[in-house]
């Protein structure tokens, strides 16, 4: 995987920033803070940090996106949203925003909305979703569904298919980005991720090229996902 700009490492909790894009010109950037420590929604992954500059330049291109993205106003739910980065460019581009995960990382999450908060243009707050459980707190659909590397153990993906087709409608776009690994069991666990997904759910592959040109590497993915439409005909 090519090199995406470093965290500086500080022992316990330390900041990540994501600058704004050169377009955007000078000004404040996002900085989160992770733990040293700690279970994988402790830390900002490359994939957030990708999907989070893909947002940035989708939204630079406002009407005239080839993807059809526009983020203000719209209604945003982030799964597995750990840092809350994600979810807090969405709501940083005029997005109102729940970014979700369980109950261990909800600190973390709400802290890195306090310190964020002065650039927020639209809304934001943090609560706790398991996949797989009850989504009745967080209907009706929302516009967007963001998730960066939720890909990442066999026995989460019933359960975050089961909460994908819960949560969306058919006009509901679902943005998923994951880095592509190939050590032990990573890649029979996203064979099988999009082998279930097909089965309710259209893919359509972001070009590499439509990735922000900074934030982008080869190994890293980001697919826009919409519910199939079911033919009720008998």
């Amino acid at each position: 995987m090519s090199s995406l700009p470093g965290p500086e490492a500080s022992p316990f909790l330390f900041e990540r920033e994501l600058g704004r894009r050169r377009e955007q010109g000078p000004g404040p950037g996002l900085r989160v803070a992770q733990r040293s420590a700690g279970g994988t929604g402790s830390v900002v992954w490359d994939a957030a940090l990708v999907l989070a500059r893909f947002l940035e330049k989708e939204s630079e291109a406002a009407s005239s996106s080839s993807l059809g993205l526009s983020l203000p106003r719209a209604e945003v739910l982030e799964l597995g949203a750990g840092t809350g980065l994600v979810g807090l460019m969405a709501a940083c581009l005029g997005a109102n925003v729940t970014v979700t995960d369980l109950e261990e990382v909800q600190d973390l999450l709400k802290m890195n909305i306090e310190n964020n908060w002065h650039l927020i243009t639209g809304s934001i707050q943090a609560k706790v979703l398991k996949w797989g459980e009850d989504v009745t707190d967080f209907l009706p659909s929302p516009d967007y569904i963001l998730m960066a590397d939720c890909i990442y153990y066999e026995e989460s993906l019933e359960p975050l298919l089961k909460t994908l087709k819960d949560l969306s409608s058919p006009n509901t776009h679902i943005l998923c980005c994951y880095e592509e690994r190939t050590m032990g069991k990573n890649p029979e666990v996203e064979k099988r991720y999009f082998e279930l997904l097909q089965k309710d759910f259209d893919l359509e592959k972001v070009p590499l090229n439509e990735h922000d040109e900074e934030y982008r590497s080869e190994d890293i993915h980001i697919f826009i996902i919409r519910r199939k439409i079911m033919n009720c005909s008998s």
